[in-house]
């Protein structure tokens, strides 16, 4: 009852005639289910977004979608909150882009986790997860949570990936790519119509490779100048790939499937990742771009970084 009526839009009055009961016991089984904790009700106020900073990226970069939210200065406090707020507004912009019949690719990352909670209506697709999870943490329902509750508001079906996205070695990564439940999402890389991808910066805590990596590999990469990890590639600050070799050790989505992905969104949150995004958008591989206004206004104010 609580999903046809909070999920479906159900009247009390039409749940009443399919469960063969009077409305008035349909009421009162939903405010028990309020009660009792089954259904969360929350408020959430929009995030206040800046059509200015919005249409003077677009413009840089040449982009079909551009969203800047506010950023107040206490936020700087609280990353998370600003990652909720992130995952909100994409959340927004996938309800108007995504039609009937695409195929919906998310990469994983905390921005990803933020978003699936946001998602609340979706044109009927399906969901494919884009790489694998960080080795430091089990991967569990968390981790996939949002791909499944895309999938779920879009009616569709869901491809996850319950595998690292890095691996020891090439052989390892090879033979996970083969196991079934694996090569079913991988396969359908090259059909993905639209794509969310995150940006991590170099640094602890800040990318998903770094954290995996060796101290020895991490230094390696940074006088290779990796400032930038975008699924699971390290890119230096002009875009380039600083790693190549670590391609075979990875489970994800790459950039030669990305670059035939019609619409391709960054996500990006927090000034610390400001030069990073710098780096991914000069990549070309990005038609959208989901941020703060911290981060929007380093951006702009970097010379030469259209690519």
């Amino acid at each position: 009852m609580a999903r046809r009526f909070y999920l479906e839009g159900k009247s009390k009055i039409e749940i009443a005639d399919e469960f063969g009961m009077s409305r008035f016991k349909v009421a009162r089984t939903l405010e028990s289910a309020v009660r009792d904790g089954l259904v969360r009700l929350e408020i959430r106020l929009p995030a206040e977004l800046d059509d200015e900073l919005s249409d003077a990226l677009r413009t840089r970069y040449g982009l079909s979608h551009s969203i800047v939210f506010h950023c107040r200065p206490e936020d700087a406090a609280d990353p998370a909150q600003v990652t909720r707020r992130l995952g909100s507004v994409t959340a927004g912009l996938l309800a108007e882009i995504v039609m009937d019949d695409d195929v919906l690719g998310l990469i994983w990352g905390p921005e990803i986790e933020a978003l699936g909670p946001e998602l609340t209506t979706l044109a009927r697709c399906s969901v494919v997860q884009l790489c694998g999870v960080t080795p430091l943490r089990p991967v569990d329902a968390n981790a996939v949570e949002a791909v499944r509750r895309a999938a779920s508001v879009a009616r569709g079906p869901v491809y996850p990936i319950y595998a690292p996205l890095l691996l020891p070695d090439a052989a390892t990564a090879g033979m996970l790519r083969r196991q079934p439940g694996i090569a079913e999402a991988v396969s359908r890389f090259d059909r993905i119509t639209k794509a969310v991808i995150t940006v991590g910066a170099w640094g602890p805590g800040l990318s998903t490779v770094y954290d995996a990596l060796s101290v020895a590999e991490r230094e390696e990469y940074r006088l290779r100048g990796a400032c930038a990890e975008v699924s699971g590639h390290l890119l230096d600050a002009e875009g380039q790939d600083v790693a190549p070799e670590l391609t075979e050790r990875i489970l994800a989505i790459n950039f030669d499937e990305l670059r035939k992905t019609p619409d391709v969104i960054l996500l990006a949150d927090g000034v610390v990742r400001a030069d990073a995004t710098a780096a991914a958008l000069r990549t070309g591989l990005f038609n959208g771009l989901v941020t703060d206004t911290g981060v929007a206004e380093r951006l702009l104010g970097q010379a030469g970084d259209v690519p």
